[in-house]
């Protein structure tokens, strides 16, 4: 399949070495790649700021190549129209290279370039220039310590004078003080309106405060042969998720089909006071596809669940204190046997009855397991279980159910998502489904998957449990655990936009999230059908 801009999430080293492999194998200059990056902010403020309402820019240039971006970016800008004054605060001496030949092209075009030695002169010169739109060109992917001393208090002064004036800021690449790797602010850091960066997504645009900081995000060509790049292996790790990419592990049914064909999925959930995390898990299974579902619980629940979902079967289970006891042991096994997938643990219950079944089954399955919440919980107290269980496996933790597997602080979990969902990838030896915004799949053997999805309204509970259940229905429906991992997510995601967009941002609910997934199957076979004859 073709690759495209956009597609991949890189790290800083990675975008070092691209931009060597692209300029010293494919031998597209220096100067060149500096040009359309520059250009492309340019029309990027074009396309979303109107020069009629902000006519005035200022474009603060730092003293690596970034800023080397910043001064194209000026000369385009005046090009197009506004009025654009520049600032530097180093020597123009110590510029090199495309940076400097940009910086003197620049000057040779009648362009203003103030040299501003102390954040007084700073604050004085946006005092009498008064800028509505203030570009932010003083780092980039190559920022590794925290920023001090005169950029401190000049990117301080940004984001004041920001929100006191309503002006709009554009960053170039990431938002100055960003850790391209992470997202963590190193020391202060420039909170944009926009972010247009290229070529492929960073890390740090989608993690811990470089989300919040980076505003709308654009991501630019520049040049970059990705066919090239391709053919020679030379691709990022981190992929996210196109839906391109989707359509190609999407399956759609042709020909004779049956429910045989789509599968069966067996569900262990659900507890006394946590009915409705089985119910969801089903609902979730039901809607995505699987041609039977049945729901294993407690026999005081049975009822419920055939009352509530008239398509699912139920299996009941011995129980103690309205949890399953390790009674259901033998009842769990004997009915694995036309199962294609198996989900255990939304609203599974905590007690030692429920841990001691959850050990025992472990060391009898092989079939593919899908494992979330209380499962995930009760695992946490010993890890070497995941060693002793031979299926394929799925697990779904939110960040507090990571930080319990990891033994890490949840603060630590967020700080950086990235190594947090690869670590426990490989120390469960298990597909991890790391949920939040722009959901992160990870594997064991170091892939990495970003969902484009980002969606506040699904900041409720249930929402895990129906995404447990689409990845088990999509494993029954013989996806891999990896592709029902990934169209599971981007399903799932892609349901709660749609939501948001035609209901409201907020106050729909997981119920409603899975009900809703025939309709997206009907946009996505449409798009696949497009595709296809593209």
């Amino acid at each position: 399949m073709k690759v495209m801009t956009g597609e991949f999430v890189a790290d800083s080293s990675e975008m070092q070495r691209l931009d060597r492999i692209i300029m010293e194998e494919f031998g597209i200059l220096p100067e060149v790649l500096m040009e359309r990056a520059g250009l492309g902010v340019a029309q990027t403020i074009k396309k979303n700021i109107s020069p009629q309402i902000y006519k005035k820019i200022l474009v603060i240039c730092g003293p690596g190549n970034n800023g080397g971006d910043g001064f194209v970016c000026a000369r385009h800008l005046s090009e197009i129209g506004y009025e654009v004054l520049i600032c530097i605060f180093s020597n123009k001496k110590k510029y090199k290279g495309e940076a400097k030949r940009n910086l003197l092209l620049t000057q040779k075009l009648g362009l203003i370039i103030k040299r501003i030695k102390n954040v007084d002169a700073l604050k004085r010169l946006l005092e009498s220039f008064k800028p509505r739109v203030i570009v932010d060109a003083l780092f980039g992917t190559g920022l590794k310590r925290p920023i001090s001393g005169i950029f401190a208090q000049v990117i301080e002064l940004i984001n004041s004078y920001r929100e006191i004036n309503q002006v709009k800021v554009v960053s170039v690449d990431l938002p100055s003080g960003i850790s391209a790797d992470t997202g963590e602010v190193l020391g202060v850091s420039v909170k944009a309106d926009i972010t247009a960066t290229f070529e492929c997504l960073k890390h740090g645009l989608l993690n811990y405060h470089g989300k919040e900081y980076a505003g709308k995000v654009v991501v630019l060509p520049i040049g970059y042969a990705w066919g090239y790049l391709a053919k020679l292996q030379h691709l990022p790790k981190a992929r996210f998720l196109s839906l391109r990419y989707i359509c190609q592990i999407y399956r759609k049914r042709t020909g004779y089909y049956h429910k045989g064909k789509a599968g069966h999925v067996l569900i262990l959930a659900g507890s006394k006071g946590k009915s409705g995390a089985g119910y969801l898990t089903a609902l979730g299974a039901v809607r995505a596809g699987a041609g039977l579902v049945t729901i294993a619980s407690p026999e005081s629940l049975q009822p419920l669940y055939a009352s509530m979902l008239p398509e699912v079967l139920t299996l009941a289970l011995p129980e103690t204190n309205g949890e399953p006891s390790i009674k259901a042991l033998e009842i769990i096994l004997t009915n694995l046997s036309n199962k294609k997938a198996l989900i255990v643990g939304p609203g599974f219950g905590l007690s030692d009855e429920a841990f001691n079944l959850l050990k025992s089954l472990l060391k009898e399955l092989s079939l593919p397991l899908v494992l979330d919440a209380d499962a995930l919980t009760l695992l946490s107290k010993d890890l070497d279980l995941f060693n002793e269980n031979h299926s394929p496996r799925v697990i779904t933790p939110h960040p507090g159910e990571a930080a319990r597997l990891l033994k890490k602080d949840i603060k630590d979990v967020l700080r950086d998502r990235k190594d947090s969902a690869l670590t426990l990838a490989k120390e469960a030896s298990s597909i991890v489904v790391l949920k939040g915004p722009n959901t992160i799949i990870a594997t064991p053997e170091g892939e990495l998957f970003y969902s484009p999805f980002d969606v506040p309204g699904m900041a409720q509970g249930g929402m895990g449990d129906v995404l447990s259940g689409i990845i088990g229905s999509l494993i029954a429906q013989n996806y891999s655990p990896l592709e029902a991992a990934l169209l599971g997510v981007y399903l799932h995601g892609f349901s709660g936009q749609c939501l948001a967009q035609n209901q409201g941002p907020q106050g729909f609910t997981a119920s409603d999230l899975a009900n809703f997934l025939p309709q997206v199957y009907k946009t996505l076979e449409t798009l696949y059908d497009r595709l296809q004859k593209v």
